[in-house]
């Protein structure tokens, strides 16, 4: 009996040591005494020789990973502080085992000296105003040196830009300056714009007498309406005009 209990128990064992199960999202790269054992195995069940066979599992799912806070200096001297985020994923499980120690490690460093390489060629304003093209930039750089290690950077964002306090009064200043610009344009744009119709009118009473005379009996109207204490004695149009006339003619 214990013969038989002990023969059971190695071939539990056995089959415990040989069987394996991958996920759908995971690959095995397979090393038979050292050497890899053709193409990534999997997903569903996989089968090993005990002792000679070793399996490393590599998952493909999209891994997300925070780049932690860079002390940068950009291109016109100011001292930041930057974090961002990168999406990446394995496409190729053997390069990423084989090619590179540790593909997580690697990507992180090559993440964080990047992002301080990039951005530190950029100015603040190209930084703020502009980050989309900075994260394709930094995108584009990643995904060109993680090609060799079978990881494919698809996406890289950047996070928080935390600015000195008194470079934050100094952009709040030039905010404010630029507001007032704008109002400034805005009001003397509407000043011009109604002076012109001004104009125009001008131009339209002086070709026609009547419409002159109308304008001046709605005007009389009008301020009757608005202030009843006050009584008004309406002078002929032609009279009035008879003056203006001798004044210019002077």
């Amino acid at each position: 009996m214990p013969i038989y209990f002990f023969i059971l128990v190695v071939i539990v064992i056995f089959l415990a040591m040989a069987i394996k199960i991958l996920n759908e999202y995971e690959r095995g790269v397979i090393f038979r005494l050292g050497r890899v054992l053709g193409k990534p195995k999997g997903p569903g069940l996989i089968i090993l020789i005990p002792i000679i066979d070793r399996m490393v599992k590599v998952p493909l799912r999209t891994v997300v990973h925070d780049v932690p806070p860079q002390d940068v200096i950009t291109k016109d001297n100011v001292s930041i502080k930057v974090n961002a985020v990168v999406y990446f994923r394995v496409i190729d499980a053997m390069k990423a085992i084989i090619d590179v120690e540790n593909y997580l490690y690697a990507t992180s460093q090559l993440s964080q000296t990047t992002l301080r390489s990039v951005l530190g060629q950029a100015e603040l304003d190209d930084l703020l105003a502009h980050r989309e093209k900075i994260n394709e930039r930094l995108q584009e750089i990643l995904d060109m040196h993680t090609e060799p290690w079978g990881v494919k950077v698809s996406n890289v964002e950047v996070k928080n830009v935390d600015l000195p306090q008194e470079m934050q009064r100094a952009i709040a200043r030039q905010a404010e300056a630029e507001r007032e610009r704008r109002a400034k344009v805005i009001s003397a744009e509407g000043e011009f714009q109604a002076a012109a119709k001004l104009h125009e009118a001008s131009d339209i009473l002086s070709l026609n007498p009547m419409a002159l005379q109308l304008r001046y009996l709605t005007t009389l109207v009008e301020i009757s309406a608005e202030k009843n204490s006050t009584i008004i004695f309406p002078l002929p149009i032609d009279l009035v005009k008879v003056f203006t006339d001798k004044m210019l003619e002077k």
